[in-house]
């Protein structure tokens, strides 16, 4: 029975290996296209994350605004 799982388990990574670097109709696979556009979403990233540190300044800020006595 292990022995079956593990085939089906290879076979199944097997093909998703074959479904990500398969190229497509412009030439270029999954792969290619997630290297392309990786630099774009580290930029995206940094910036979501600078606001969101932003954001829980001023939450932290106006908490302890209203938290003084």
């Amino acid at each position: 029975m292990g022995f079956i799982k593990t085939l089906a388990i290879g076979a199944a990574v097997a093909y998703g290996i074959n479904y990500v670097t398969k190229k497509g109709p412009d030439g270029k696979s999954i792969i290619d296209n997630l290297v392309d556009n990786a630099p774009d979403w580290v930029e995206r990233a940094k910036k979501y994350g600078e606001l969101t540190l932003e954001q829980i300044a001023v939450r932290t800020q106006n908490f302890r605004d209203n938290n003084r006595r």
